[in-house]
């Protein structure tokens, strides 16, 4: 029996607890983006309820992996129909500047030499709520972010049966995911061939252990690790190999930062913009959380840090506003692309509010700024993490 695009959403969105108002969906997902008011909805805090966008709260990040229920959840249109991605009818292909274009079902696929990665997913715009002055787009503040293991295919692997011709520099990957009015532009990205051939970066149909879920681009997403997750195309199901970057609003005016930083209302000439593609070094602490009241004594402060492509050398903790700095304990073994969990026991003495800030620094010197440069997206915040607590005698 056919599952109906309604009857799937329906089940999706209830199944991460969020309410669905009798025949809401499909309005929902054919109106413009509506900012929500950051209120918790299952294991989900939503941003925006039109499509359905929404964050983890940060102290789920205690845990090394995020779990697929509580992984951050972000598109532009929201899913597409069910009859888009029905695994019986879907297609991948691959055209453009290849000697054979190719056409594959989700089995072929999967008769490529399978890989699994584990590795940090970042929306590009996690934190835009802490940009000053504001800027317009979902206002992310913590948890747009999450550590997952993928599973899937090399895309060089695929790449390579297609034949790259040498004019093929750039490959554009669109998605079944569609606009609901015609003059909207899809979301069309490419990413550099040097990138599409790195042997870790993926074509993804597993999500820690089971099936990537339709929420997380069912059935078949890219995974570029160490970049932000726009590259990451959900609902994969074009491949094109082209000379130069894919054209259109999403790669040529949305997703791009200033090459120099240049302070707003500088009066100086504006810079080049290149597209958001690194994530840069970040850390956050998942516990205690923010406004808690503790004891005075013994406290572990814990959470994560992460720097895209370069491993996390050092953590470090203010307990007395970024006056004075101890290094945290990096826990567990150093993962490529994956975050790296931290714990610092804390003696906390003083009765009163206190803040506590964390910062990291990445094996190439890089140390996590104070305070993110401005850019007019509000993208790549990684400023330092602070939360206030109340320590009570």
């Amino acid at each position: 029996m056919a599952v109906t695009r309604r009857a799937l959403l329906e089940r999706v969105l209830q199944g991460i607890g969020v309410g669905v108002v009798a025949g809401g969906v499909d309005r929902a997902l054919a109106d413009s983006q509506v900012e929500a008011t950051g209120q918790a909805s299952g294991p989900l805090t939503v941003r925006v309820s039109r499509p359905f966008d929404a964050e983890t709260p940060v102290r789920e990040f205690t845990s090394w992996l995020t779990s697929n229920e509580r992984f951050f959840v972000r598109s532009h249109f929201g899913p597409p129909s069910a009859e888009a991605i029905q695994p019986e009818s879907w297609r991948l292909t691959v055209k453009g500047l290849v000697k054979d274009e190719l056409t594959l079902t989700l089995p072929e696929l999967k008769k490529f030499d399978p890989i699994t990665i584990t590795a940090v997913l970042q929306c590009s715009g996690n934190g835009r709520a802490h940009h000053r002055p504001k800027v317009p787009g979902v206002q992310w503040e913590r948890g747009a972010a999450g550590n997952a293991q993928w599973t899937g295919v090399r895309l060089r692997d695929v790449l390579q049966r297609a034949g790259v011709k040498p004019q093929g520099l750039h490959v554009q990957m669109q998605g079944a995911d569609r606009p609901a009015l015609p003059t909207v532009p899809l979301f069309t990205r490419s990413i550099p061939i040097a990138k599409a051939l790195h042997p870790d970066t993926l074509l993804a149909y597993e999500m820690n252990g089971r099936p990537l879920p339709l929420l997380h681009g069912a059935p078949l997403r890219v995974i570029t690790p160490g970049w932000m997750a726009e590259s990451c195309m959900k609902w994969l199901t074009e491949i094109t190999l082209r000379a130069d970057e894919t054209l259109g609003y999403y790669m040529q005016q949305a997703y791009r930062i200033p090459e120099t930083s240049i302070q707003q209302g500088s009066g100086l000439p504006g810079s080049v913009m290149v597209p958001v593609e690194q994530m840069p070094v970040k850390s956050l602490i998942a516990a205690p959380g923010e406004g808690d009241t503790l004891k005075t004594g013994p406290v572990t402060i814990q959470g994560v840090a992460w720097a895209g492509e370069s491993p996390i050398t050092k953590v470090e903790v203010s307990c007395d506003d970024g006056k004075t700095w101890e290094p945290a304990r990096l826990v567990g073994e150093e993962q490529p692309y994956a975050w790296r969990q931290w714990q610092y026991l804390w003696n906390a003495r003083q009765v009163g509010p206190t803040a506590i800030l964390c910062r990291a620094t990445d094996a190439q010197g890089i140390q996590q700024p104070e305070k993110s440069p401005w850019n007019p997206g509000g993208f790549l915040w990684n400023g330092w993490d602070r939360l206030s607590v109340m320590v009570a005698a």
